[in-house]
């Protein structure tokens, strides 16, 4: 039952099949104003204010028509592995033991037991299908459909990108980075941008002066990811290579390549960087020395430069602009402070506290003595 006090009279809301529903009881008494509450539910599920109860919807009948629609206009050509993702979950979803049921039946127990029927398999194809369930039920929700939106919890053990590369591993990795992705690894380290931000770069979001210069990123996840990025000396320097190479473009793709979408792609900048993580191997096992860098996926780029930059003092909200991130919880998952990150911080510490550190003597403690009291 859900009562507020306005003025001298009771008003009751509360949400019936996905409709808010409000009024005034017109009454003093919060007892005979639940009362009132309760009759207007009940009329409401007896259909006598002319308000129908709603059609059954299951959840396959709602991916199939509903959600994989929506998600197919909106990434088929932006994000085709999105879309991919989503099709992906959307299709062991109605291979489901709930996927017959309706959306408002749905809970988190059932995603527990789909979770566990699919123990076999890692957490992260797991979790597709669990972040998929939780996004159509999230759309099932601002539709009207549901009336409220159902925890959904995720696999636990989903692998991580918690490798930061430290300086030498970086310089020794880009050393051995073939073009074009060489120039896209140095702008991920310098700018800290996703790497479809990067690939998807175009001249004319490209500011480039005497020494330094501003790069545009103008879409992205969410409004966030429309941002203005400085560019440090190593990121100016291979754009401004780029450009001159291009012939001094004014417009067009930074990166351009023979692909759909007119540039580099996330296919073939995973060949290029398999392709050095396994150049940098090979030298090593000539010298017959360990391996310098141990393998990594290339989003790890991204983590190495934002954690640097935390690293080097940038607080959190900045820290969340420079990233794109609509909230600093999320910008959280890409810093992974390092030992001498945390050393350093101590030093600082250190630094600050007074001279003296011993312990107080009897001439820092004397005590308050309490004020007498006056008369009047």
């Amino acid at each position: 039952m859900a009562i507020f006090k306005r003025g001298q009279v009771y008003w009751y809301h509360f949400f019936f099949n996905g409709k808010h529903i409000q009024a005034s009881t017109k009454q003093r008494n919060p007892r005979v104003a639940r009362n009132i509450e309760a009759a207007h539910r009940t009329s409401l599920a007896k259909g006598e204010v002319g308000i129908r109860e709603r059609k059954l919807l299951s959840l396959t009948d709602f991916l199939k028509g509903e959600f994989l629609p929506f998600v197919e206009s909106k990434f088929k050509a932006a994000k085709p592995r999105t879309l991919r993702y989503y099709q992906y979950g959307a299709k062991t979803l109605k291979e489901s033991d709930f996927a017959s049921l309706d959306l408002r039946e749905i809970t988190d127990q059932h995603a527990g037991q789909y979770a566990a029927k699919r123990a076999k398999l890692s957490p992260s194809t797991v979790n597709c299908g669990l972040r998929t369930l939780r996004r159509a039920l999230s759309l099932a929700y601002q539709w009207g459909k549901l009336d409220r939106m159902p925890k959904i919890t995720m696999a636990k053990g989903e692998r991580q990108r918690e490798r930061v590369l430290t300086d030498a591993e970086a310089l020794t990795y880009l050393a051995a980075c073939r073009q074009p992705w060489g120039d896209c690894a140095t702008i991920m380290l310098g700018t800290a941008m996703r790497p479809s931000e990067v690939f998807a770069l175009r001249w004319e979001n490209v500011l480039l002066n005497g020494n330094d210069g501003m790069l545009q990123i103008t879409d992205g996840k969410s409004r966030a990811a429309r941002r203005m990025l400085p560019l440090v000396p190593a990121v100016y320097r291979a754009l401004k290579a780029r450009q001159q190479a291009q012939g001094t473009p004014a417009t067009g793709w930074v990166f351009p390549a023979d692909t759909e979408s007119g540039h580099l792609d996330g296919g073939s900048a995973k060949n290029q960087h398999a392709a050095a993580l396994k150049v940098v191997n090979a030298e090593t096992e000539k010298k017959k020395q360990p391996p310098k860098l141990k393998p990594f996926p290339p989003y790890c780029l991204r983590h190495t430069a934002l954690t640097n930059l935390a690293a080097a003092g940038c607080d959190a909200f900045t820290l969340a602009r420079i990233a794109g991130h609509s909230s600093i919880t999320i910008t959280q998952r890409y810093c992974h402070p390092q030992a001498d990150a945390i050393e350093r911080a101590f030093l600082k510490l250190t630094d600050a506290a007074p001279v003296s550190q011993s312990p107080p003597t009897e001439a820092h403690m004397v005590k308050r003595q309490p004020m007498a009291e006056t008369r009047g």
